[in-house]
């Protein structure tokens, strides 16, 4: 397992445990280093991890707002646990931090639901993923020359 992909792995447990447990964010520093002690042993992207995390809360209204608008057949609170935080890092990554290629954050969320969530996951996640990805602006949807390049060598 990628070291990047070890660190979402561990935002998105992170995320669930925080998410179930009422979302007090007054807990979640602790959630998170229990979650970097049992899974992150090796890992060297705790910061990526970390910002991931913070990202998703830090905009988590306007993320859960896309979420309602790209699956509205679904209420939020309707969503699994673990597919509705699969989809908060996987738009937080495509359309906030904008750090990796989008089809890069797609492809890691697809990866997170298949690993984690139920049998129908995967295509749930890409589903909504993808609906995000063809509407963003076409500017959006391009990376920087050699960007992507780069980012596989994290990936």
């Amino acid at each position: 397992m990628s070291n990047r992909h070890l660190a979402r792995s561990i935002a998105m447990q992170t995320m669930f445990e925080w998410d179930f447990r009422g979302q007090d964010n007054e807990r979640l520093p602790a959630i998170l280093e229990h979650s970097l002690a049992e899974f992150g042993e090796g890992l060297t992207e705790k910061e990526f991890t970390v910002n991931l995390i913070n990202g998703v809360i830090a905009n988590l209204k306007k993320i859960d707002k896309i979420i309602t608008e790209y699956a509205p057949d679904w209420p939020i609170e309707q969503i699994t646990v673990v597919d509705r935080n699969i989809l908060r890092l996987g738009i937080y990554e495509l359309a906030f931090a904008k750090e990796v290629p989008p089809k890069v954050a797609i492809n890691e969320a697809i990866e997170l639901a298949k690993g984690f969530g139920g049998p129908s996951s995967g295509k749930f996640v890409n589903g909504v993923l993808g609906a995000i990805f063809k509407n963003m602006a076409p500017e959006e949807t391009k990376s920087e020359s050699g960007k992507a390049e780069d980012n596989k060598t994290n990936e």
